[in-house]
């Protein structure tokens, strides 16, 4: 008699519960992950409007991303300190002040404030909306349950940017921050009624002599990377001490804001050089592409955003890369992903490029760096300790956003050092060459990491 093979079991029904939070999280976080995208697509507008230099208002973007990178690694603490719910609640009332006060800046100063008031909000919202996620389910279905809250990451860049366009062009610039406000108003009132309450457990020890180094020394190193002068001169010696001072203090604590010891693991090192070069040409581009298509091709706000909507659809066709990287490992997509990358950033550092094959160049550009990072987070993990994960996943993150905010201001001063279309030209092809370096670096990969049995 032939062997039967045993029919699958039908997969475990979504708890409608999970699914209700679920919900209620999304549109919190929603606020956040649209901000990125609206915000960028108005740079031009409001160095015109509020009368600052390339130098200066990319500070708008730069300053949100290295809060977003400061409080990461702080907000398992918040949670274990005050409780999921109401880390949620704050975090969004953060967000939403925030939000108001950029809507009421007067001038370019304190529009950069206020964006960081802004960032502590939104640097909470991502990581807590995960926890209570995770908590809720029990463990189970979490595959499907990430797929479903990770969903506007890949709807955003498509609709971000022509909201956003919609916004400044109809509106006003401060319209940008003002969207804002109802949606975290509805989230707040969702979030009442449906986030269960948790009780707060034993205060965990914070590394405050961490936080102290490390911020201020980020800050110091970006800051240097943005201005001439006396101001490079001594802000980058500064940033740089203070950045060292935090890895030896991280090597010699048992509880290190970040853990530093990781990288002695040679996948995560790769990848985590990976992830920070990822996010310097993902929030470098969204940064220079907006500036490109209003002030060198001269393309209204409405239709800037219109144009950059092609780079989230090559986004979203990225998501069928996740099987792939499950079959032949992640390095042969990572550096498929930086190469198409780099193809797709290519024609716009020619002075004069063909502008039918922009938008074309813009789908192969947002493929690429999807399918790279989808990759690269999933090589991070290979190999690791389980007990290691959550430090792990803190890490890559806030590596992202400094690799952001690096890239937006090394971005900004190439762009700066120049004028009109080969100053573009220039920049995009020193993007072009830091992508080629990812592609070197991802040469470094292991082939396939075996994954190691977690320590019991």
């Amino acid at each position: 008699m032939p062997a039967t093979t045993a029919p699958r079991p039908a997969p475990e029904r979504l708890d409608p519960a999970v699914l209700r939070l679920a919900g209620i999280l999304v549109l919190g976080a929603l606020a956040a992950l649209l901000d990125s995208t609206i915000v960028s697509i108005a740079i031009d507008t409001l160095g015109r409007e509020l009368h600052a230099t390339t130098a200066t208002v990319q500070w708008v973007s730069t300053i949100y991303l290295l809060t977003l990178a400061t409080v990461v690694p702080v907000s398992g603490w918040a949670v274990e300190r005050f409780g999921a719910r109401r880390v949620w609640l704050g975090a969004l009332l953060l967000f939403l002040a925030g939000s108001a006060l950029c809507g009421l800046a007067w001038s370019i100063g304190s529009l950069i404030v206020f964006r960081v008031v802004q960032g502590i909000g939104g640097g909470l919202l991502l990581p807590v909306m995960q926890i209570l996620v995770m908590r809720a389910s029990g463990g189970r279905n979490l595959g499907r349950l990430m797929a479903l809250i990770t969903l506007p990451v890949v709807v955003v860049p498509i609709l971000g940017p022509v909201l956003g366009g919609l916004i400044v062009g109809h509106l006003s610039w401060r319209w940008i921050f003002y969207v804002n406000l109802p949606i975290c108003l509805v989230a707040l009132v969702l979030a009442r009624r449906g986030v269960p309450k948790d009780e707060p457990g034993p205060a965990p020890r914070i590394d405050v002599l961490g936080l102290l180094l490390l911020s201020p020394g980020l800050a110091a190193l970006v800051y240097g990377l943005s201005e001439d002068g006396l101001a490079r001169v001594v802000a980058l010696p500064v940033g740089a001490v203070l950045v060292g001072a935090f890895v030896v203090h991280a090597l010699r604590s048992t509880a290190p804001l970040v853990d530093v010891r990781l990288f002695c693991d040679r996948a995560f090192a790769v990848s985590s050089a990976l992830m920070f070069l990822n996010g310097l040409t993902l929030f470098g581009g969204m940064f220079l592409l907006p500036l490109y298509y209003q002030q060198s091709r001269g393309e209204s706000v409405i239709a800037a955003g219109l144009l950059l909507a092609p780079q989230g659809l090559g986004s979203l066709l990225a998501r069928v890369t996740g099987p792939l990287t499950d079959r032949v490992g992640p390095r042969p997509v990572v550096l498929g992903g930086m190469l198409l990358t780099a193809l797709g950033t290519l024609p716009f550092a020619f002075q004069h490029p063909v502008s039918a094959l922009l938008p074309a160049a813009l789908v192969v550009r947002g493929l690429g760096m999807g399918a790279a990072n989808m990759a690269v987070t999933v090589s991070a993990y290979e190999g690791l300790d389980r007990r290691r994960i959550p430090d792990a996943s803190t890490t890559i993150r806030v590596l992202q956003q400094l690799g952001g905010s690096f890239g937006t201001a090394v971005l900004a001063a190439l762009l700066t050092h120049g004028t009109g279309a080969p100053a573009f030209s220039h920049t995009f092809a020193w993007t072009t060459v830091f992508t080629v370096v990812a592609c070197v670096v991802g040469l470094c990969l292991p082939v396939r990491v075996a994954s190691a049995e977690p320590s019991l």
